[in-house]
């Protein structure tokens, strides 16, 4: 009796070996994900560690400057590409959700989405208008008449203008020029007040009571390589002195000739490396000349100009600085590349900063598209009067 369960018993497992009539696809693969759920839970990962190092190491670090030209909507198309494949992805399609839609929500704060909202559109009586503008190398390839034209009809109390020279190649800081156009602007702003220094021109209708000129050489490339990458000039407004920052800092990274023309001959050469560590570290020594120059200044400041970083905010400025955004918009401002380049404008290289008692109203970015690569800042400023 025994031997005939145990017969029994071993057909029965003997059967249940042998049964190969159910569906392949059934069988259960607990423990195993297929190699497209790797993929993915590997791009998330990846994507999240880009985002960790972009927030640690933006414009502290020089290795990861080439990383900075990454456009912020890359900070929310790259999730929601990935929400689009975590259907199939059925062992985690639960937890990488969540996860990918924490990363769609940090994306969108750091690309700057949403800001516009809360942006300074609103006009306050009595402030005086400034306007912010990289040139595009001045006029150098533009009309000389329709450019000064150009820059009457903003008719600002203080212009900021950076790229106040020229150069022979289109790619940045390749054979620069100095250039003199200090009677022509004259002539243009009868009644204001002109300070020039290496790349930049300040222009005031208001009292300029101080400047800050670097006693430079005048022979050679020294006006431009070993020049303060930001322009402080004093102006008096309603009876108190603020300090106006007109700020053009180098480039995050320089290669031997600039990929975005399409022209990538000598662009990767043996040479590239120290091209981008020179490069990269110049920026961050204006970018710590700046900050200690407005950590250690008591007045209310101004700062505005070509950052050249998409990321700025990243970017400490000092305690008491504030990041302003244009208003009235769900997508965040993109300033660069208006033209000369086959390029959408993805990225926001120009910023205003403020600190201090210094509200600012009816934020905007306009205008410049006809001879220059960036858009013009324009805004209003007011201080409260002293007591």
């Amino acid at each position: 009796m025994e031997n005939a369960q145990a017969q029994e018993g071993d057909s029965s497992l003997s059967s249940t070996e042998g049964d190969t009539t159910g569906d392949p696809q059934e069988i259960p693969t607990a423990g195993r994900w297929c190699k497209g759920t790797r993929l993915l839970v590997a791009a998330t990962a990846a994507w999240i560690t880009y985002l960790v190092l972009l927030i640690l190491f933006a414009g502290r670090w020089w290795v990861w400057s080439i990383f900075e030209a990454t456009p912020p909507v890359a900070a929310v198309v790259v999730p929601l590409l990935l929400l689009v494949f975590v259907w199939f992805a059925r062992p985690v399609r639960r937890w990488l959700s969540v996860v990918l839609v924490c990363l769609l929500a940090i994306g969108g704060y750091l690309a700057g989405y949403g800001r516009g909202w809360s942006g300074t559109t609103t006009s306050v009586p009595g402030g005086i208008k400034v306007f912010s503008w990289n040139t595009g190398y001045w006029q150098m390839w533009d009309d000389k008449d329709a450019f000064y034209a150009f820059l009457r009809r903003q008719n600002a109390d203080v212009y900021l203008l950076q790229e106040y020279l020229y150069a022979k190649e289109a790619a940045p800081y390749n054979h620069v020029f100095r250039i003199d156009e200090s009677a022509r602007l004259r002539a243009e702003f009868p009644g204001y007040q002109l300070s020039v220094d290496s790349t930049f021109v300040t222009i005031s209708r208001l009292p300029i009571v101080a400047t800050h000129h670097q006693q430079l050489p005048n022979t050679g490339s020294d006006w431009f390589w070993k020049a303060a990458k930001a322009q402080r000039t004093e102006i008096r407004v309603d009876g108190r002195i603020v300090s106006f920052y007109n700020v053009h800092l180098p480039t995050p990274f320089r290669l031997g000739d600039n990929p975005f023309r399409g022209n990538l001959s000598g662009v990767f050469t043996k040479q590239t490396l120290p091209l981008l560590e020179e490069q990269a570290k110049w920026r961050l020594k204006e970018l710590h000349r700046l900050r200690t120059d407005v950590a250690d200044n008591p007045n209310p400041a101004v700062l505005a100009g070509d950052f050249n970083t998409p990321w700025m905010e990243l970017y400490p400025l000092g305690v008491g600085t504030e990041a302003h955004w244009p208003g009235s918009s769900l997508a965040p401002p993109h300033t660069w590349p208006i033209r000369d380049y086959s390029l959408p404008p993805l990225w926001r290289l120009d910023w205003l900063y403020t600190k201090g008692d210094v509200a600012v109203s009816n934020y905007q970015l306009a205008g410049g598209g006809a001879f220059s690569d960036h858009l013009a800042q324009q805004f209003s400023i007011s201080v409260p009067r002293p007591s």
